[in-house]
C-alpha cells in the first residue's frame, strides 16, 4: 500500500491494485500545483462539495476515465455531467473486485459556492474507510471530533488521515482525542497551513500525539509513503 500526499486534504492511495484520489485539489493547491496528467487514477473520492475538496474532481475523472465516489447529492450532480459515479451515504458501502469502500459520517457542511454569491447545498459531508489487502484506511475528511469514531476504529485501522487545522475542523487537541478513539497504527495530519485561519504546527501535533501513545507521520506535499 502506498500513499502520496499532495497537500491540504488531497492524496493518492494505491491499494489492492486500485488507485484512489481523495478530495482532488491539484492544479491550484497552495502547497504546490500538480498536473492532472501526472495523477493517473481509477477512482476519485470526494468527502464533500467545498471547492478545496472538489476543484479538480470532474476534470480528473474525465481525463483518466475514473469513477467518482461521493455522497448521494454530490454524486448525482456529477452523474449529470456524464461521468461514472458511485453514490453512497454514511453507513453504506460497496464491495468492488479489489476491495471495499465504506462511507462514514463527518460533522461538517457541504455546498458549492455560486459565482454570483450564495451557496448551493449538496447534502452531507462524509469520510471513508477503505479495506483491501487486509488493511483498513480511514480518511476522515473535514470533520469535528465525534464519539462514534470509536466505532470506526473497531477491527483496527492501519492508517488514519485526520484534519488538524482547527477553525473549520478539529484542531490538534481534538485530533489527539480522535486518535484515542480510533487507535490506528499510523496517522497523518491533513487540512492545515493552506490559509492563515488553519495555520498549525504538524510536528507539534505529532509530538503531543506521541506522548499519548500514537504514531504520527508528517508528510510534505509530493511525498510518498510505503505502508506495510
Amino acid at each position: 500500500m502506498r500513499l502520496t500526499y499532495f497537500g491540504h486534504s488531497c492524496f493518492l492511495l494505491e491499494i489492492g491494485g486500485a488507485r484512489l484520489v481523495f478530495d482532488p485539489h491539484l492544479r491550484k493547491n497552495p502547497h504546490g500545483a500538480v498536473k492532472l496528467a501526472d495523477v493517473p487514477c481509477d477512482y476519485v473520492l470526494c468527502t464533500h462539495a467545498h471547492e478545496d475538496h472538489t476543484a479538480d474532481a470532474l476534470a480528473l475523472t474525465r481525463l483518466h476515465r475514473a469513477t467518482l465516489v461521493a455522497p448521494w447529492e454530490l454524486a448525482n450532480y456529477y452523474a449529470a455531467k456524464k461521468v461514472a459515479t458511485i453514490d453512497l451515504m454514511p453507513g453504506g458501502g460497496i464491495t468492488l473486485p479489489w476491495g471495499c469502500i465504506q462511507m462514514t459520517p463527518a460533522i461538517h457542511s457541504s455546498s458549492f459556492e455560486l459565482p454570483k454569491g450564495g451557496n448551493r447545498n449538496m447534502g452531507i459531508a462524509s469520510g471513508y474507510v477503505i479495506q483491501a489487502e487486509g488493511k483498513r484506511v480511514y480518511a476522515a475528511g473535514d470533520t469535528a471530533l465525534f464519539s462514534d469514531m470509536q466505532l470506526i476504529g473497531r477491527g483496527g485501522l492501519d492508517l488514519a488521515l485526520l484534519p488538524i487545522g482547527d477553525h473549520y475542523t478539529m484542531g490538534p487537541a481534538e485530533a489527539v482525542e480522535a486518535l484515542n478513539f480510533l487507535r490506528p497504527r499510523l496517522a497523518i495530519p491533513i487540512h492545515y497551513n493552506t490559509e492563515d485561519k488553519i495555520r498549525q504546527d504538524p510536528h507539534a501535533f505529532a509530538a503531543t500525539a506521541a506522548r499519548a501513545g500514537h504514531t504520527v507521520k508528517v508528510l510534505s506535499a509530493g511525498e510518498r509513503l510505503e505502508i506495510r
